[in-house]
């Protein structure tokens, strides 16, 4: 049976106790006497199941004999249970519904039934089991679209879920990767296989990426488009002035205009009260042509990433796509910016304190840690694209202790992903060109025209962490290396107070990094490292929660 040795036992050991009195060697022998039958009547078949299974582990002397004896326990248990409204939520029955569809061959067939019964859909074990059945078929295709319908639909444990799609996903790039390996012919001491290079921000490039996902785009939650010219009275590409307190429709919701946030390059965006209420804000996301990556990539967010982790990255509810424009609804966070928060620092002429420079440097270390372990490029990784959040209480040394972060530290909400790349939709070991056109954000291997993957990123990360420590950009220079080498490091000298080894260890890293690889390791080591010292003394997590304190204070009352 191809998910035998995939699938969980179908009922804990615990429960087939020998000592327990219903333990007995066939589900089809009756109670002895007048006793009344079991409360719990599919346990007789899970104990068979289970002793069926154990059998077949223990080798070849047993299998066939209890691979039939299985089959049978199964397919019998189905037939009487299998539509038992007592079992419709039982993840039990769910694990046995699981090994029939394996013994009948026709996964297809019972995850069509469950569907039309509505059974199991927020099981994540359903999803799971049927993507590693439609694998075992060489239907690659298909499992992925199977994982993303059960995380679409949240079903639980999530983020496990969301971790084994992720495993699926990298487990499909390796084999990618031997298959090309296999290939080709194996390269000499003098030729070398070129990498793949591609501009992920060229107009054919998104042209094609388009093209690629407009199938699933239209599947997505939130997707809407009408082939048409936005039929409003105002046109949403009008002024601010224009706009402001205007009422727009979209989707059969009324937004008002409030304000503008803030004005990018390819977008204008601007804060909505949503069907009258001033309480319900919104951020409208207004591009001219239309765009839907951005919203893809938010979706693939969602999926990708545990829930845990999900607030710093932004959420989006809708994209309307119209034949002349498009706009995205986004949550609206009412405290500014990054660059807000360095700016007001710069204008009061005083540097940020150290310790707020740690606290929002291990929140980006954190951010791209999670991003690239899943295959995500930000690209436009800038201070202006990250929304500043407050804890709702004090932070504590244990708030950076454990590996798995709360709500409660979250510090920085990345957003503006219009630039961003999704590595799974390119070949594997595919490397960039081309420059982000960001002044002064764009990488060393953007400058110098050489390949780049994650560099694009930790730049950003060093560009950032520069202007908060010292109030403007970060200029570089190559320092010489015993034995004719050189590495990148920032002209800007380090001030004797600072922590200068963990500052120095974070820049001479990113800065010259390889872009083969991913990267999400060495980001780990880092932020482990600002951790550790942040929780090496009380007085610097408490003055963290002062200069936090002061500067929502400052920010809220300008």
């Amino acid at each position: 049976m191809v998910l035998l040795e995939r699938s969980p036992a179908a009922v804990p050991a615990a429960a087939v106790a020998s000592s327990s009195p219903l333990r007995r060697s066939s589900p089809r022998v009756p109670p002895r006497g007048d006793a009344s039958p079991p409360s719990d009547p599919i346990l007789p078949y899970l104990r068979s199941i289970n002793k069926a299974m154990d059998e077949l582990r223990t080798g070849p002397k047993f299998e066939a004999a209890a691979l039939d004896r299985l089959k049978t326990y199964v397919m019998e248990c189905i037939d009487k249970y299998g539509d038992d409204y007592q079992y419709s939520t039982d993840p039990r029955l769910l694990k046995i519904w699981i090994l029939y569809a394996d013994a009948i061959g026709d996964f297809d067939k019972v995850y069509k039934k469950l569907e039309e019964k509505r059974m199991y859909l927020e099981h994540a074990l359903l999803y799971d089991a049927y993507a590693l059945f439609l694998f075992s078929k060489g239907n690659v295709l298909e499992a992925v679209k199977v994982y993303e319908v059960g995380i679409s639909r949240k079903a639980e444990p999530l983020d496990h879920l969301k971790k084994m799609y992720t495993i699926f996903l990298k487990h499909m790039e390796k084999i990618i990767e031997e298959a090309d390996a296999d290939a080709q012919p194996k390269p000499s001491k003098i030729q070398k296989k070129d990498p793949i290079l591609v501009d992920p921000w060229s107009e054919s490039t998104m042209n094609n990426l388009l093209e690629k996902i407009n199938v699933g785009l239209k599947k997505l939650t939130g997707y809407h488009k009408i082939n048409k010219v936005y039929p409003g009275k105002v046109p949403l590409t009008s002024s601010q002035n224009v706009l402001r307190n205007k009422v727009i429709e979209l989707g059969g919701r009324k937004y008002q205009i409030k304000g503008s946030p803030g004005t990018g390059a390819f977008a204008k965006v601007y804060k909505a009260s949503v069907d009258g209420n001033t309480e319900d804000l919104v951020a409208l996301k207004i591009q001219k042509p239309p765009f839907p990556w951005e919203f893809y990539m938010y979706r693939q967010l969602d999926i990708r990433i545990s829930d845990i982790e999900r607030p710093s990255f932004g959420y989006t509810h809708d994209v309307h796509v119209y034949a002349d424009v498009s706009v995205l609804v986004c949550d609206y966070l009412p405290y500014g910016t990054l660059l807000d928060v360095i700016n007001s620092h710069i204008v009061l002429e005083r540097h940020m304190d150290e310790v707020l420079c740690i606290y929002y440097t291990i929140e980006m270390l954190r951010m791209l840690e999670t991003l690239h372990s899943v295959g995500i490029i930000h690209g436009d990784f800038k201070p202006d694209n990250m929304l500043v959040c407050y804890p709702s209480g004090d932070i504590t040394d244990e708030t950076f202790k454990g590996e798995t972060r709360t709500e409660r530290n979250q510090g920085l909400c990345l957003v503006d992903w219009g630039r961003g790349i999704d590595l799974n939709l390119f070949p594997a070991g595919t490397e960039f060109h081309g420059d982000c056109r960001t002044s002064g954000f764009s990488c060393v291997e953007m400058q110098e025209e050489r390949a780049w993957t994650f560099q694009a990123d930790t730049y950003g990360l060093c560009v950032i962490a520069h202007m908060m420590l010292h109030g403007t950009q970060m200029s570089i220079e190559k320092a010489p290396r015993p034995g004719g080498s050189y590495m990148y490091q920032p002209k800007s000298p380090f001030k004797r107070y600072w922590n200068v080894e963990l500052w120095r260890n974070l820049f001479s890293t990113l800065l010259n990094a390889t872009s083969n690889g991913n990267d999400a390791a060495v980001l780990r080591s880092l932020r482990m490292s600002f951790q550790e010292y942040l929780c090496s003394s009380r007085q610097l997590v408490g003055k963290l929660n002062q200069q936090l304190a002061k500067q929502k204070t400052s920010l809220c009352l300008s």
